[in-house]
């Protein structure tokens, strides 16, 4: 079968590059396989490398960094490294105090024990503030307050 004679035949369907607007004038990113050459890398030269080289006689350097994780105080003693002469410690205790022993014997005072029951917070060390100290250098490290 031939094609009309008014009708011109069409060409073979544009190539990719055409397709995409690839501009066949601009330089590959990556090398080309020339004529000859197997498209698997072999035989190509590898691309030029942009970039300063490292020295190579100069050594690493490695810092380490320990970083300790902040200590929480309760009522509890607290095993912890002191600051202050770098010795691994538990910490004393010692207790003072604080609002919530003062708010109890005033809630005390309220209720009507005036007699001196009320000062029975000032006997009890779970309404006290509590104080860390260092058993070695005796520095205050730390405080736990209860209100």
């Amino acid at each position: 079968m031939s094609a009309p004679s008014g009708n011109p035949i069409p060409s073979a369907p544009p190539s990719y590059e055409e397709t995409v607007g690839i501009n066949m004038n601009y330089p590959h990113p990556y090398p080309v396989p020339g004529p000859g050459q197997k498209p698997d890398g072999k035989g190509m030269s590898p691309p030029p490398y942009m970039g300063h080289s490292a020295p190579a006689n100069d050594p690493i350097r490695v810092q380490t960094v320990y970083v300790q994780q902040p200590v929480v105080f309760y009522d509890h003693p607290v095993q912890m490294r002191c600051p202050s002469c770098n010795q691994l410690i538990v910490t004393r205790l010692s207790y003072e105090a604080g609002a919530l022993t003062w708010l109890s014997c005033g809630g005390l005072c309220l209720v009507g024990c005036i007699l001196g029951c009320c000062l029975f917070p000032f006997c009890i060390n779970a309404l006290k503030d509590v104080d860390h100290t260092c058993p070695n250098c005796q520095t205050l490290l730390g405080s736990y307050k209860r209100f």
